[in-house]
């Protein structure tokens, strides 16, 4: 008896040393390996010939952080996507003018995308970084104003002419008013009017300077992109028959979410994620009714929208982009689908799902083991999700794996507003 505690600690060696071991992959699992990583450059995106001008991305980064595009001088993009929050704003609901209906997603690795917003209503980073601007309930700003705020900067005319050519002549008041945008959805006012009276003419020059806008911030958002993570390295010395050093937990980890959770079934590719819309029966955030329509409206939003892919702003409007967007079609199945996140650099952008119902990462794999909370409202849903046992070391293997997706930090010139919208200023 007195030898008791000698031998419950030897047990307890024996197991940690057990629980160090590394995980001796099947060849079927070290191909779906090969697909998740390492991350390695964001596509090319055709649409915006600016995506990689560095002019264009310093110029966006200021623009990023200018709350003179709202319109009360308050809101920039950067209030809602925070640097040291992962780009996101650590709220359940999206708070500007308005409180919003969603979860304010994180920036962080967007570049990787082919869809953007919960719903996907909009095909490109730059259509995406238009939006909020104009939103009654984000920045209730308007391309007219955005168009003489770069005029009446010398420095932002300056940034501006340097990547796109000369701004065009708008003193005319009459022609171009200092308040004009399209009617927005629920929001139909004076500026609605201003831009219907004027010229169609004089309606695209705006509108291509107001494109431009967002194509420079999109060519900032292209370099929020946290790679080189633990798990990285890891898969790319693997895939070289090189020793591969990640904790064992996390290896553990790894082969449960290629197996028995399977979250590779849609969190799969180098960002973690398919890139496309489901129904994962997630519970409305304040309980009721599910009446979020997500892709069902989403799609015919971005079908319907002049800044997609096929559109006349586009710098490519017959490639890939462009015919993925005329291909969509608005089936009742995507009804409450929501696109999928990328599971990488989650430390910083809880809480989690498209209305942060989740406050940690261990109630979002609760919820996919246990199904326990999943709302059944009558529509079209995932049948293959379905419960499985996930033990608390499991629990603990997962979470390990997930915190190996940590990217390297972003260089800290990044994270700030500029002294100045021009680059190099002589």
């Amino acid at each position: 008896m007195t030898h008791a505690p000698v031998m419950l600690l030897a047990l307890a060696l024996l197991f940690a040393a057990q629980d160090a071991s590394p995980v001796e992959f099947t060849p079927r699992e070290l191909r779906k390996i090969a697909r998740l990583g390492p991350l390695g450059a964001p596509p090319a995106d055709p649409t915006n010939a600016f995506s990689e001008n560095a002019d264009a991305a310093h110029l966006g980064q200021f623009l990023f952080f200018d709350k003179r595009l709202s319109a009360n001088g308050e809101v920039a993009c950067a209030t809602c996507h925070m640097p040291d929050k992962g780009f996101g704003d650590g709220k359940q609901l999206a708070e500007t003018l308005e409180r919003g209906t969603r979860h304010t997603p994180s920036l962080l690795n967007a570049a990787f995308g082919r869809w953007f917003f919960w719903d996907g209503r909009a095909d490109s980073l730059w259509a995406q970084a238009l939006e909020p601007i104009e939103n009654p309930a984000e920045m209730d700003s308007d391309r007219l104003a955005v168009a003489h705020l770069l005029h009446a900067d010398a420095e932002l005319s300056k940034a501006y002419t340097r990547v796109f050519g000369a701004l065009p002549e708008i003193d005319d008041a009459e022609r171009f008013p200092a308040h004009a945008r399209p009617a927005q959805p629920g929001s139909a006012d004076e500026r609605a009017s201003a831009w219907d009276a004027m010229a169609s003419a004089d309606r695209e020059v705006i509108n291509r300077v107001y494109v431009n806008v967002g194509k420079a911030i999109a060519a900032y958002e292209r370099r929020l992109v946290r790679g080189d993570s633990e798990f990285d390295r890891f898969a790319a010395n693997l895939a070289l028959g090189k020793p591969a050093d990640m904790p064992a937990s996390a290896q553990r980890g790894l082969r449960l979410f290629l197996g028995k959770a399977n979250c590779v079934l849609c969190h799969d590719g180098p960002n973690f994620s398919d890139s496309e819309f489901h129904n994962t029966a997630a519970p409305a955030l304040h309980g009721g009714e599910l009446r979020d329509t997500g892709r069902y409206g989403g799609a015919d939003l971005v079908a319907q929208s002049r800044f997609n892919a096929s559109g006349e702003f586009s710098d490519d409007n017959t490639g890939t982009a462009a015919r993925r967007v005329q291909a969509l079609k608005q089936f009742s199945e995507t009804w409450g689908q929501f696109k999928t996140p990328s599971l990488r650099n989650l430390k910083d952008t809880a809480p989690y799902m498209h209305q942060g119902q989740f406050a940690e990462l261990d109630d979002v794999l609760h919820f996919y083991a246990t199904r326990a909370g999943a709302a059944r409202q009558g529509h079209h849903q995932e049948t293959i999700l379905q419960p499985f046992e996930l033990s608390p070391r499991e629990t603990a293997d997962l979470l390990a794996f997930l915190a190996s997706l940590e990217g390297a930090q972003l260089p800290e010139e990044l994270l700030r507003t500029p002294e100045s919208s021009v680059r190099n200023k002589d």
